[in-house]
């Protein structure tokens, strides 16, 4: 597990890609929606495992979106919610209530037990 505090200094020029969203064509005309939160830095070899979890996790929950937040490029945000190591996942309900969260690795059935709360 990466640890790297909020408190570093802000990227330079632009925040590198974020917002990698699950699968955006849900299966079923249901109006619910889980955001899954993924706090990364550079160079954080778990965070590229956590990314293939939450990707499997989009595949098979559709309804999950999910938004990778870079520490360095969103500090602020980082600090409001906590975020003392890399990767950190959050699971949120569509009214944003934090329903799961993650330090370092999950695995996928914990991300799925997590999505069906989350519903």
């Amino acid at each position: 597990m990466c640890s790297h505090a909020v408190s570093l200094p802000k990227a330079a020029d632009q925040p590198p890609s974020v917002g990698r969203r699950g699968n955006r064509s849900p299966r079923h005309p249901v109006a619910i929606s889980v955001i899954v939160d993924l706090y990364t830095s550079a160079f954080c070899e778990p965070c590229h495992l956590t990314r293939a979890v939450l990707a499997e996790a989009a595949r098979l929950v559709p309804e999950a979106e999910i938004v990778e937040r870079d520490v360095v490029a969103f500090e602020a945000r980082a600090e409001t919610d906590g975020i003392e190591v890399t990767p950190t996942v959050i699971v949120r309900s569509s009214d944003g209530v934090e329903v799961f969260r993650a330090r370092g690795v999950p695995t996928l059935p914990q991300v799925l037990t997590a999505l069906a709360k989350a519903v």
